[in-house]
């Protein structure tokens, strides 16, 4: 829902739903503002000083006071809290009890670790999480970093004007939204690292005191400690086990400094609902066959990896496509040798390639089917 409350559309005593975050403005007497309504923009400011609401997570609220109805540049909406609701994540998938860890472990601040296979929807979660929330989502690829000082920089060699070459610094995503959490305390910002586990762990000691309680960072550029302030939330990705190439070990210290989330793929039901939701165009026969080819390679024993959700998705994409119209089930066993057998090792005519092996089981299972 989008759009503009207007004053008169609300009333004391009106129930409705909102997100709350720490007020910046210290003395105002309230500790948390919101600045919208059941998803819709609140013509003033909502406040409320209830120490049970979790902040970034959605509330049931009750209006008890409005300051200054007659005005549009004035005024406040006061409420009381009536309950806390479970924050809803669109378009993933999430164990129910998986979710509610992760939103106590978000609500306590906690610095969380994504862990599950290849493509399990890891990334998607996370920017679910920031829209559900309302924090700005900043996205930093630990594969490129090479030494510690990447986090932060990275280093660029320039011509001055005498031609004689300069050394710059140049502030990386991860840096400039510390930055701007430090000058902006009304927003919140979610840094999401990615496959952090594909770089040293020399370069991720950089980490250690900024996902810890001393949180501060080394700046390269200033030469100094970066404070970070309480309104970044750190989550990280990691996929572990010897079928991962270029990836290395993350140490019990470094370990210790995360809450786990263990992720798996979603059930066929789920990744169904999932892939007919973002695909309407593909009936929903086809999809399901899709999904249940993609359930039995990913149950394959002999296989060392499993299969992305973005193959299943990638799929549904090229059936929709008008060139398919009229023989995607006919195309359908050509468009998952392509789709399915292409992430794995090997060649579909090779039998004891895990290529191969993928190939025999959706003909196997397009039979059945």
């Amino acid at each position: 829902m989008s759009g503009r409350w207007k004053v008169e559309e609300l009333n004391v005593g009106g129930v409705h739903e909102a997100t709350f975050y720490p007020n910046p403005v210290a003395d105002s007497g309230f500790r948390f503002r919101a600045t919208h309504l059941d998803g819709k923009r609140a013509p003033k400011v909502v406040l409320c000083n209830d120490e049970r609401i979790p902040p970034g997570t959605p509330c049931q609220v009750r209006i008890t006071v409005m300051t200054r109805p007659d005005r549009t540049d004035r005024g406040v909406v006061e409420v009381e809290l009536v309950k806390a609701l479970p924050f809803r994540l669109e378009g993933v998938w999430l164990d129910p009890i998986v979710s509610k860890k992760l939103q106590i472990l978000l609500e306590s601040g906690l610095n969380v670790l994504l862990d599950g296979p290849q493509g399990c929807g890891k990334t998607v979660i996370a920017k679910a999480i920031a829209k559900a929330l309302g924090l700005e989502f900043v996205f930093f690829n630990c594969a490129a970093v090479v030494e510690a000082t990447d986090f932060l920089a990275t280093v660029q060699v320039r011509a001055s004007s005498t031609g004689a070459p300069v050394t710059d610094f140049v502030k990386t995503d991860f840096l400039a939204a510390l930055e701007r959490a430090s000058t902006e305390p009304h927003r919140r910002f979610l840094v999401f690292l990615d496959e952090l586990n594909r770089c040293q762990e020399t370069a991720r000691n950089v980490l250690m005191p900024a996902l810890d309680a001393s949180r501060r960072v080394y700046n390269p550029i200033t030469n100094g400690f970066l404070p970070i302030p309480d309104n970044v939330q750190f989550i990280a990705a990691v996929n572990r086990g010897s079928e991962f190439s270029g990836t290395f070990g993350i140490d019990a210290a470094q370990l210790d400094r995360f809450a786990p989330i263990h992720m798996s793929y979603p059930p066929p039901s789920e990744e169904v609902k999932l892939l007919s939701n973002r695909h309407p165009e593909v009936q929903k026969k086809l999809v399901e066959t899709v999904v249940a080819v993609a359930d039995k390679v990913r149950m394959s024993p002999e296989l060392s990896s499993g299969l992305s959700v973005r193959a299943t998705d990638e799929v549904c994409i090229v059936l929709k496509h008008p060139l398919m119209e009229g023989n995607e089930r006919a195309l359908l066993a050509e468009v998952l040798k392509s789709s399915f057998c292409g992430r794995f090792p090997g060649r579909p005519e090779d039998p004891g390639s895990d290529a191969g092996i993928v190939w025999a089981i959706v003909e196997a299972a397009l039979s059945e089917s």
